[in-house]
């Protein structure tokens, strides 16, 4: 059976191994019937005892003593037993005799107890009953536990110990016996579940463990039919190596015989044999092939041609047919012309160097050197002569020499090589670029007396110390250039030994440091400073602002003060200059602050156009203002940046501590609020932290986040406020205005978040849902079957930057499906100074689409006639301070008039805004405005409030 049919036995067929095991179970059930009956045995002895002492009276000695006789017998019986089959052999114990009598003894003593329980229980005393009751079932249980080893052992004992007890206290008829009785069977049953359920056990255990102990067995028998193998196997080999070396015996002795033969032959040819003798020995130590070339048959003879080429003579007998095949395709060429230019006798000796084809796969150089030595009547050449050798070892020598020279030559740090008293060698290029000596000046010198080894020279005995002892030096010097400029220098020499442990030579390498040390400077001044202003960096400023901080806490009366400076409009410069000039005036403006501040502590860039000056004792608040006033009267000056003359202002925040905070946080986050308040006025001025400016910008914090919110829960409405035509006095357009409601606020004003959303740049999602909402509501109007009316969308300049107003309003046009002519884009006149190029190509884009153009706010800007003509709109809006003033004095009325006349002369239409009264709408008529919108015409209204105004203006009956 082999070790996979026994391993895999136990789960495959369960039965067979049952039976294959039967013998050996019956064995160790017997054996282990044996050792666990001894204790149930004394605990029967016991319990008879103490039951022989509960019955003892003199109604009962003679039977009690009898009873008790009879069980000390089979108490001695059984350890008798016992005794007896641990003292008997393996076989012996195997005999069917040993649990034939076991079981005859389970049966008496289950029949002993029985008749304990039946003829000595007295009938009438209930704890007697109770107590010899009671020690004979927990002998039963004992034994019956014991003896569930085998059921054959366990019913012999407990049928006999417990049936005759309880059939008799059924018959007998008491209601206290038969309770006996059924407490006798309820012990039977539970008795008979438990043996069962460890007979079981017990026969998983027995056939799990005879399981792997056949398996070791198999195992152990498998490793000793391996042993065995292997002793075999050496024995062959060990008789093989007796084969081996009587065949190298023989061969030894063959080849004496050769000898001695080839001794015969040679004595009878003495001359020819020392010739051949002396050509074999010369070719043999000169490593050469010799070969004799019939041209005109083409056979060819040839020695060596197995350790040349790994081929066996018989395979090449043919010059071409055979070793052709086997030149390499590139040196072929070649080789035909030195045999041609030989065969012609242009050349004294054939001679040529070419790769074959190893017998093994591989190339092998071979140096093929010949002469003719016979030609025919005509002088053609038919027998040449000739050698070969292999020079494979020799053309890889060479190789790695060329290798080495180029690495040498091409290495980036310097190699010397020294012999060893110092005398310089060899030098590659490296060496004379970094020092300046060229190669020639330096050879043959001892490096010790080199002017450019000052530093080695002083290190001298350290490092010869280290060569003798360790074989090698590392460490850094500073050196000397031919120009006289120091340099630093990684040197590392390493000797080299000669086959006799001694050294013969010295190598060197080094590296020129400079450009490193150069890189870490420069890494560290990076590390602390900004690179393009040379001001300290965000890190420094940290550091520094930490440091004074620390000197605040530990000092009592010092304070800090920091100011946050922002220039204004830096961006709208790099966008229109460009980032180099945008750099250069960083530079000059950093190059101010330095200048204006010297009380200074810390002067820092923080981001591109974002300062921090740090003072770490202040006077008091009015010198903090001087300051910031000369600052920024300085930074105003005029500043010329290739040609072009700028003028920068900066907004300035300032805060102090411990004034307005405690801690450095607290101190930057409060400069930089007053600096971003500073900004929002305008710019061009410094501010002092306030407690009202923190709660103003939490206030707008609070209100920026409610507006995101507004946007995307769309909480925002479009109102529409209709323009009257004075020429028809009909409603032909309507402003579409954006109003909130908020759930908790109720209605914002425009004028708090419109500015809010334009710093921000929220103004760009609130536009573009404007602009979609009104060209859907003019159609959808249009679909009520209105009057088609011109919607008025206000654009923001962020509109205007983001570069995708004119793909936008395309995109939302053919949406909506709204014609392009209801369609009106108006822009505030202010915002025309910001990219005035950009807006006019922006415009036309527009004005090319179809969109009507219009110019809001007329006449409070800074916009030049100039930019007016160039920008093509189609409509300017008068602004309504201009209209509230009318009947108040003769300027706003000769202004509005004027502005009338130009946009009239210029072929565009006016639109006065905020009309409220009467004589307003009467002398705009009177002046040939032609449309007006105001309360007097109507308030913004939602769009069906105006659709109803709409279907009023169009049936006024």
């Amino acid at each position: 059976m082999t070790l996979s049919s026994d391993l895999a036995g136990p789960s495959v067929e369960p039965r067979v191994i049952r039976k294959q095991y039967a013998m050996q179970m019956a064995v160790e059930r017997t054996r282990l019937l044996y050792q666990g009956s001894l204790l149930p045995t004394l605990f029967m002895l016991i319990n008879g005892l103490v039951c022989a002492g509960l019955l003892w009276s003199p109604q009962r000695y003679f039977l009690v003593s009898v009873w008790l006789i009879w069980l000390l017998s089979l108490v001695a019986l059984r350890v008798i037993q016992v005794a007896a089959f641990d003292s008997a052999i393996p076989n012996r114990q195997a005999h069917p005799i040993w649990i034939r009598m076991f079981l005859l003894g389970s049966a008496m003593t289950g029949l002993t107890l029985a008749g304990a329980g039946i003829a000595l229980v007295p009938a009438d005393t209930f704890i007697q009953q109770a107590w010899v009751f009671g020690l004979i079932g927990a002998a039963a249980l004992s034994a019956s536990v014991a003896y569930a080893v085998s059921l054959p052992a366990f019913l012999s004992f407990t049928l006999p110990c417990l049936l005759p007890a309880i059939a008799y206290m059924f018959w007998g008829g008491d209601e206290q016996q038969q309770g006996w009785g059924w407490f006798g069977l309820i012990l039977l049953g539970a008795l008979s579940v438990v043996a069962w359920q460890v007979n079981r056990l017990i026969d998983r255990g027995l056939l799990r463990r005879f399981q792997n102990q056949a398996l070791i067995e198999h195992l152990q028998q498998a490793q000793a039919q391996s042993d065995q193998l292997n002793y075999e196997l050496a024995r062959e080999i060990d008789q093989r190596r007796s084969a081996e070396a009587e065949l190298r015996e023989a061969q030894v002795e063959l080849e004496n015989r050769v000898a001695e033969r080839s001794q015969e032959l040679s004595a009878a040819t003495q001359a020819l044999g020392k010739s051949e003798a002396r050509l074999a020995l010369a070719l043999k130590a000169s490593e050469l092939g010799l070969w004799d070339w019939n041209l005109q048959t083409d056979e060819v003879h040839h020695t060596q041609i197995q350790e040349l080429f790994g081929l066996a003579p018989e395979y090449v007998t043919a010059m071409l047919s055979h070793l052709r095949p086997r030149l390499h395709p590139d040196d072929v060429p070649a080789l035909k012309r030195a045999l041609v230019e030989h065969l012609k006798g242009r050349s004294e000796d054939y001679q040529i160097e070419y790769r074959v084809r190893h017998g093994d796969g591989h190339w092998v150089w071979i140096e093929d050197r010949g002469r003719a030595v016979e030609r025919s009547d005509s002088g053609r050449v038919i027998r040449m002569v000739g050698t070969r050798r292999d020079i494979s070892a020799s053309k890889g020598l060479e190789e790695q020499r060329q290798l080495a020279a180029t690495v040498f030559e091409a290495a980036s740090e310097g190699i010397v090589i020294l012999d060893p008293h110092y005398t310089l060698i060899a030098i590659n290029q490296a060496f004379s670029r970094v020092t300046g000596y060229d190669i020639d000046d330096m050879l043959g010198h001892n490096v010790v007396d080199l002017p450019c080894s000052r530093d080695a020279r002083r290190h001298y005995n350290v490092i010869h110390q280290a060569l003798e002892q360790h074989g090698s030096w590392q460490g850094e010097l500073v050196e000397t250039r031919k120009n006289g400029e120091l340099y630093p220098q990684w040197l590392q020499l390493n000797t080299v030994c000669d086959s006799r442990g001694k050294v013969s030579h010295i190598v060197g390498f080094f590296a020129d440091l400079s450009a490193r040390r150069e890189s870490e400077e420069r890494m560290r001044f990076l590390t602390h400073y900004d690179e393009l202003t040379g001001l300290a960096n965000r890190s420094l400023f940290r550091e520094r602002l930490g440091e004074a901080h620390q000197r605040v806490r530990q000092g009592g009366r010092r304070s800090l003060a920091l100011l946050h400076i922002n220039l204004d409009r830096f961006k709208l410069l790099n966008d229109s200059l460009g980032h180099e000039i945008a750099d250069q005036l960083l530079q000059k403006m950093a190059r101010r602050l330095v200048n204006a501040l010297p009380e200074a502590d810390t002067i820092a860039r923080l981001s591109g156009d974002e300062f921090a000056v740090l003072f770490d004792a202040y006077g008091n608040l009015s010198s903090l203002a001087r300051v910031a006033t000369r600052l920024s009267a300085k930074l105003r000056l005029p500043v010329t940046v290739d040609g072009h003359e700028l003028v920068v202002s900066a907004s300035m925040g300032i805060s102090m501590l411990p004034d307005n905070a405690r801690e450095i946080s607290a101190l930057v986050s409060q400069s930089n609020m007053a600096m971003q308040h500073a900004k929002h006025l305008g710019g061009n001025n410094f501010q002092f932290y306030t407690e009202s400016l923190q709660a103003s910008t939490l206030e707008r914090l609070h209100l920026e986040n409610h507006l995101r919110k507004a946007i995307e829960e769309k909480q925002l409405k479009v109102f529409y406020q209709p323009k009257l035509c004075l020429a028809t006095g009909r409603l032909n357009a309507a402003e579409a205005l954006v109003r909130w409601e908020h759930p908790t606020m109720g209605h914002v004003p425009p004028n708090e978040f419109i500015g809010l959303a334009e710093e921000t740049g929220l103004i760009g999602p609130i536009g573009e849902f404007v602009l979609r909402q009104a060209c859907w509501q003019a159609c959808e109007w249009q679909r009520q079957g209105l009057p088609p009316i011109r919607v008025s969308v206000n654009l923001s300049v962020h509109q205007l930057r983001q570069g995708k107003l004119v793909s936008l309003v395309r995109q939302v046009l053919e949406e909506t499906g709204l014609a392009p002519q209801f369609l009106e884009l108006e822009l505030t006149e202010s915002q025309l100074l910001d990219s005035v190029e950009h807006i006019i190509a922006t415009f036309q884009q527009l004005r090319d689409l179809g969109v009507k153009l219009a110019i809001d706010d007329f006449g409070t800007g800074y916009s030049s006639l100039s930019y007016l003509k160039r920008i093509p709109v189609d409509y300017v809006k008068i602004d309504q301070a201009f209209i509230r003033g009318l009947g108040e004095g003769s300027e706003d009325a000769a202004i509005t008039r004027a502005i009338i006349a130009m946009a009239h002369g210029l072929s565009l239409k006016v639109v006065a805004e905020g009309v409220e009264r009467a004589e307003q709408l009467a002398f705009l008529k009177a002046e040939r405005c032609d449309e007006v919108q105001g309360y007097l015409i109507s308030r913004p209204v939602q769009a069906a409030d105006l659709a109803e105004l709409l279907r009023k203006d169009a049936d006024p009956l």
